[in-house]
């Protein structure tokens, strides 16, 4: 399946949490997964922990996709952020906490997390970018 084009493709499509994972690493990675903190390009994947290890010894040898963006720290999975941000930057008009949490599922205090992190990212142009790619400052 291609790139989403309804909030109703975006919920399922980003259900899948390979999905999410295989989504996030093209953009951020669309030359191969490399280690965020050395740069190295020949990671591992360790699919039953749904994470990379680099393979130089430093002590954050193991990262997920979402080190680095506007995602890490957060308890919530890509399968609840990535639908948020395809809501938020596909409105017409501005989304409120409310609303966000109604099509999510999350609480009204969740949804306003997500929201202020989406909007600030977007608001430095970082959305997409971390080195070019899916970021900013966390």
């Amino acid at each position: 399946m291609k790139e989403p084009k309804t909030l109703r493709d975006a919920i399922l499509y980003f259900s899948d949490s390979s999905n999410c994972l295989k989504y996030i690493a093209d953009r951020r990675w669309p030359d191969g997964v490399t280690c965020p903190v050395c740069g190295r390009m020949d990671v591992t994947f360790l699919a039953n922990l749904n994470r990379w290890q680099c393979k130089s010894a430093h002590p954050k040898r193991q990262f997920t996709a979402k080190v680095g963006t506007i995602f890490e720290d957060s308890p919530l999975g890509l399968e609840k952020w990535l639908p948020a941000v395809w809501l938020i930057v596909n409105a017409k008009n501005s989304v409120s906490s409310y609303e966000l949490s109604r099509a999510l599922g999350v609480t009204q205090k969740t949804a306003w997390f997500m929201l202020h992190r989406i909007r600030e990212a977007m608001k430095n142009g970082s959305i997409m970018k971390i080195g070019g790619k899916l970021g900013g400052p966390v």
